[in-house]
């Protein structure tokens, strides 16, 4: 094998390892997008229920205060 063929098979590995490289962080970078899609989606929901929560609280204490004697 001559020293063009090795440097041609060495730059073929290369290539490819950059490739795969390339793609693994695609593939991270779309994990982490989606799994932060998720998590904020679930922080809209924590905040929907807490807003609901601290106005049924506030209605009962209206309620309470109107009836009391």
């Amino acid at each position: 094998m001559s020293a063009e063929q090795r440097d041609s098979d060495a730059e073929q590995r290369l290539g490819s390892e950059q490739r795969l490289d390339s793609e693994q962080r695609l593939n991270s970078e779309r994990r982490r997008l989606v799994e932060e899609k998720k998590n904020e989606r679930y922080v809209w929901w924590y905040l929907a229920y807490f807003l609901f929560g601290i106005h049924l609280v506030a209605f009962v204490m209206i309620y309470a205060v109107m009836h009391a004697k």
